[in-house]
């Protein structure tokens, strides 16, 4: 399995890839019920989340066009105004009371070091569980550690923990608000 570099122009692709991943999510599927919303809604939630990932040569992707992963160096954070923007305009005003709970625990779990954040992988669900989101946090964690700096990120799928675990990550807490899902942040000491 090769990981490159995604370039500005892979962009739409691993938003694409992202997008189906997160159709199977707990927190995502949660917050966006609605198919249709989801569809028309999730690609613009990735790319705020991602930030300026792929300006930065910070996200990844998988050469089979698969898997893909937006990382943020240490200083840059998502597009926190697009994100709080998206959830407005998109989920129920339940949802939006619970979101913005998630939202404040977040922070509160968020490093305040130097720090690489992670906060979208994802692998197409026809293809998950073959290595390919091994793979991805392989090639991004080689940055992370000629860094070496810690690396933070928050999951929203139970399923993927052991992955991150294997990694080096560490559950750090639960962040759970009204009705959604637990999200838990983990924490990856520097090497």
């Amino acid at each position: 399995m090769k990981i490159k570099t995604a370039l500005l122009s892979d962009q739409d692709c691993a938003i694409g890839i992202l997008t189906l991943a997160f159709s199977v999510d707990p927190m995502a599927r949660w917050s966006l019920p609605d198919p249709a919303k989801y569809l028309a809604t999730f690609s613009s939630i990735a790319k705020a989340f991602g930030g300026n990932a792929f300006e930065m040569k910070t996200a990844y992707i998988s050469s089979d066009l698969t898997g893909a992963a937006v990382w943020l160096p240490p200083g840059a954070s998502p597009d926190e105004e697009s994100l709080m923007r998206l959830f407005n305009e998109n989920t129920s005003d339940n949802i939006k009371k619970d979101m913005h709970g998630i939202f404040e625990q977040m922070e509160k779990f968020h490093p305040t070091e130097p720090h690489w954040y992670l906060p979208m992988i994802g692998v197409d669900p026809v293809h998950q569980g073959s290595g390919i989101g091994s793979a991805l946090m392989t090639e991004a964690l080689k940055a992370v550690d000629r860094d070496g700096l810690i690396a933070y990120l928050e999951s929203s799928n139970p399923k993927n923990i052991s992955l991150y675990q294997r990694h080096g990550f560490e559950v750090i807490g639960e962040i759970q608000s009204g009705s959604s899902p637990i999200l838990r942040p983990m924490l990856r000491k520097a090497r």
